[in-house]
């Protein structure tokens, strides 16, 4: 409305906010950033896990009688060890990803974004390379970058082409960062092994979307901040911006427009 003066979002993301009328019309916005990193960056690692490892797929098995005799090579996936990750969008929550990824004997990190983080990588020895070199890479990708324009269907036909046919997706940052049509391709047509969604278009997926057919896809509704605590400790954050913005005091979060 006219007299709009404070968004507070419950949320690090901010691409569903129209943010060119927003700023001609001086309205400040409140977001609520480093409180879910660690949350999310758990749930992309349980993600990231349950994909190559095939978790779901093999709960199934066990329910539905598949698990019989013992097979050498039965419900293998890939591991983590020696491996090389691949992480889009080095931000709070890319570099969460990557410092618990680290233990797990991951040898090498690449990131890219819009230009090099130093600072950042210099934790995990993570080298700043162009996207193609990054699909082309990873045994991991992880996508934890920003929607904007530039990102939007980033992970695409091409994308997909240049990885590895062992190479595991995941996305926990927006769905419109990939293209699900182009995704189910790879996936279906093995071009790639498997992939861990936690984010699509839209939301919530229809229950007859392809990509719920696949066995070598995992999606989950969302919930990349859903712990008690960080949900608690989001609310609270979100209501002191708006109270400060409404009384025109800085706000302990706002999104600098």
């Amino acid at each position: 409305g006219p007299g709009l003066k404070v968004i507070s979002t419950l949320s690090v993301g901010f691409d569903h906010l129209a943010l060119d009328e927003i700023k001609k019309r001086g309205i400040r916005v409140g977001y609520t950033p480093d409180v879910l990193t660690d949350a999310t960056a758990e749930l992309s690692v349980a993600l990231l896990l349950s994909a190559c490892r095939r978790l779901p797929e093999a709960a199934e098995q066990v329910k539905s009688g598949g698990w019989t005799t013992w097979k050498p090579l039965w419900m293998c996936g890939y591991g983590l060890s020696d491996s090389t990750v691949g992480i889009i969008g080095l931000g709070r929550i890319g570099q969460a990803v990557a410092r618990r990824l680290k233990p797990f004997g991951v040898r090498k990190f690449l990131y890219t974004g819009t230009g090099p983080k130093p600072e950042s990588a210099a934790e995990f020895g993570a080298e700043f390379v162009p996207l193609v070199r990054l699909a082309e890479e990873s045994d991991f990708v992880v996508v934890t970058c920003a929607l904007t324009p530039a990102t939007q269907g980033m992970c695409n036909k091409d994308f997909f082409a240049r990885m590895k046919k062992s190479s595991v997706f995941v996305n926990t940052s927006r769905g419109a960062v990939v293209n699900q049509e182009d995704l189910y391709d790879a996936l279906a047509n093995g071009q790639i092994a498997a992939a861990g969604l936690d984010v699509t278009t839209p939301e919530p997926l229809p229950t007859d979307h392809p990509l719920l057919s696949l066995k070598n896809c995992v999606i989950l509704p969302h919930i990349g901040s859903a712990t008690y605590a960080t949900r608690s400790t989001m609310a609270v954050l979100a209501a002191k911006n708006l109270l400060a913005g409404l009384r025109g005091e800085p706000m302990p979060h706002e999104l600098k427009l």
